[in-house]
């Protein structure tokens, strides 16, 4: 017998049909020969109205911890249907809150982060013939208050679970059916993934794609938890996150990904001295604003610098009117802000021990007539700048190039 973590999202369990319809998966599951533990997201768009209803009666500066208290409620409330969905067809199931497991945070509420879960309720569901469902995204701070864990949260919550369980498995369910090469939406030609590491997917969700919380993929990493995304609407196996062990054979790149939440901020004729990124940064980082890369070019008198970095796009305005309060101060002679930039990230843990993956991208980019405006770089990763009109022709193009497009 298989003890698998399953994890359903909001479209997952967006209506009572969807709720009936996972519960008539986690009975195949059991006949299977599983034992399962689920853990739910609350149904699509109801943390959107929740966060909504917080801010219009308590101002954008709310009471942190009574958010947590309403925006937990969605989660509440699918686990308990599909509690109620199981045993109408015969499967015994309880639900658990977070705070009856308990799983503990810290007291960042609403962005909690996970202190550590105690599996023994859990355990002795499983152990007496029931489904357990716990509600994700939710946990207890200190103080005995409820805590959230952040956007995609409940995904962390099942790869803690699975963790503490020692799960063979933790199952993604959600609206696509696994991981693919780039958006499909955009490269017809973007082929599923059988498996991929961690390091990659990883770096995958850092860069844009939405498959899985960033968060989640980091917790899995680290305890080794074999993390398998796949969908809820169709039988087919998905793509398995594992150990770079796993793998027999690594592609030189296994994916190409993009961002468009991406804002470009240039510093013209800025000081060429020591201390002045000091300057800059320190009251970026103390607004909350997370700068990213970082393109820094000295003049040819060595007297002034231009300094380029990027935000998040909905920082832009905010991390404009920071610069422009410090424009004296810094001695620039102009700021420029421009919006329309992405991001794109070429990955795979076969760079590591590949030469030209950066020249095949540059000239590939070249060759169309494409400007790259910034680059960073890591082990296993390469990520440009480029227009925003330009997203689709380069993603087509680099795919192509790196012989990633299905036969």
């Amino acid at each position: 017998m298989a003890l698998v973590v399953q994890k359903f999202g909001g479209t997952s369990v967006g209506d009572l049909d969807r709720i009936r319809a996972v519960a008539n998966r986690i009975k195949a599951g059991r006949r299977a020969g599983d034992q399962i533990a689920v853990v739910v997201s609350a149904m699509a768009g109801t943390t959107d109205q929740l966060v909504k209803w917080v801010t219009q009666i308590g101002g954008a500066d709310h009471d942190r911890a009574e958010h947590d208290v309403v925006v937990a409620s969605g989660e509440q409330v699918t686990s308990g249907l599909l509690a109620l969905a199981l045993q109408a067809i015969g499967v015994p199931a309880r639900s658990f809150l977070g705070w009856q497991m308990p799983l503990a945070t810290d007291a960042g509420h609403g962005r909690a982060r996970i202190k550590a879960l105690d599996p023994t309720e859990i355990r002795a569901c499983l152990d007496q013939g029931q489904v357990a469902i716990v509600a994700g995204f939710q946990g207890l701070a200190p103080g005995q208050r409820v805590s959230t864990l952040g956007r995609g949260g409940s995904d962390t919550s099942a790869v803690a679970l699975a963790a503490a369980l020692g799960a063979e498995r933790c199952d993604i369910f959600t609206d696509v059916d696994g991981v693919y090469t780039t958006d499909p939406r955009i490269v017809s030609k973007a082929r599923k993934l059988d498996r991929v590491t961690y390091e990659e997917m990883l770096e995958m969700a850092s860069q844009g794609a939405k498959v899985l919380q960033t968060r989640s993929v980091a917790l899995a990493m680290q305890h080794g938890v074999r993390v398998q995304v796949l969908s809820t609407f169709d039988e087919r196996p998905g793509t398995l996150v594992v150990d770079e062990s796993e793998i027999v054979e690594q592609q030189v790149v296994s994916g190409i990904a993009y961002s468009r939440d991406e804002a470009k901020v240039t510093l013209v004729g800025v000081p060429d001295r020591p201390g002045v990124a000091a300057t800059i940064f320190g009251p970026l980082a103390e607004s909350g604003i997370n700068v990213d890369m970082i393109v820094q070019s000295v003049s040819a008198d060595g007297e002034t610098t231009d300094l380029t970095f990027t935000v998040g796009r909905a920082d832009l305005e905010r991390t404009a009117a920071t610069l422009e309060t410090m424009r004296k101060q810094l001695g620039c002679r102009q700021i420029v802000a421009d919006g329309e930039v992405v991001k794109i990230s070429v990955i795979g843990v076969g760079m590591r021990s590949h030469a030209g993956i950066a020249h095949v991208m540059f000239r590939t980019l070249a060759d169309r007539g494409i400007n790259i405006q910034a680059i960073s770089t890591s082990e296993i990763k390469i990520s440009i700048l480029i227009d925003e009109a330009y997203t689709e022709l380069a993603l087509r193009a680099l795919h192509t190039a790196y012989g990633l497009d299905a036969a």
